[in-house]
């Protein structure tokens, strides 16, 4: 959950991108990272195993001051996705503000997607985090491979729910910037709900997304 620091008047937010094995969450993080100023936005840091794939999680850490002088901290984490690491996901899933679940929309990863979903529920129910409450937005990655789902057919499938979907081809950064974009302001949504975050730190959702956003730009 949200961090406030009154002393040194800072304020720590956590985003966690979720989702099976080689979906696309690193890639999404790199995507991200090479698109922000490098005066607002620290070093990525990854932990990898011998095969490439992410062990415990790419930390992307950017910063901005309000006008009523608050640094806000945002951190993003990845998890990994192999079965075996459901231990470190919830490690990492600890005190989330937002998650974003990135599915891979090939048909053959269908029962992979719906574990790591039930996965992803059944670790923040273990960290106490709300989740039907979270602020949480769904990326189909990789729609430029064969066999995939429609993107017809994957709204149809989660129809019951009020979960925003993207569609994505994240090695080209096509859907990144608006998967965070929309996760960025139900985020901040959730923050002024609970926090009155726009009267006590005096950030509309404008500046707060625009501090964010500021130097991500497609054309990069």
């Amino acid at each position: 959950m949200v961090q406030f620091n009154v002393a040194s008047r800072e304020i720590i937010l956590k985003i966690v991108y979720y989702g099976p094995a080689l979906s696309g969450k690193t890639t999404n993080l790199q995507q991200l990272h090479g698109r922000i100023d490098t005066a607002a936005c620290g070093k990525m840091i990854s932990l990898d195993t011998k095969d490439d794939r992410t062990l415990y999680f790419d930390f992307l850490p950017v910063q901005f001051t309000t006008d009523a002088g608050f640094k806000i901290k945002l951190k993003v984490f990845t998890v990994p996705g192999q079965v075996m690491h459901r231990s470190t996901r919830k490690a990492v899933l600890a005190g989330a503000d937002a998650v974003a679940f990135i599915a891979d929309s090939q048909k053959s990863q269908a029962v992979a997607n719906a574990y790591s979903f039930k996965d992803l529920e059944k670790n923040l129910q273990a960290n106490g985090i709300d989740f039907a409450s979270i602020p949480l937005v769904v990326q189909f990655n990789k729609r430029d491979l064969g066999e995939i789902k429609t993107m017809e057919e994957v709204k149809k499938s989660w129809a019951d729910t009020d979960i925003p979907i993207y569609p994505a081809v994240a090695i080209r950064c096509e859907g990144v910037v608006e998967t965070f974009d929309a996760l960025v302001r139900r985020m901040f949504h959730s923050l002024d709900k609970k926090h009155d975050f726009q009267r006590k730190f005096k950030i509309t959702e404008d500046q707060f997304l625009e501090n964010i956003l500021k130097s991500l730009a497609s054309s990069k």
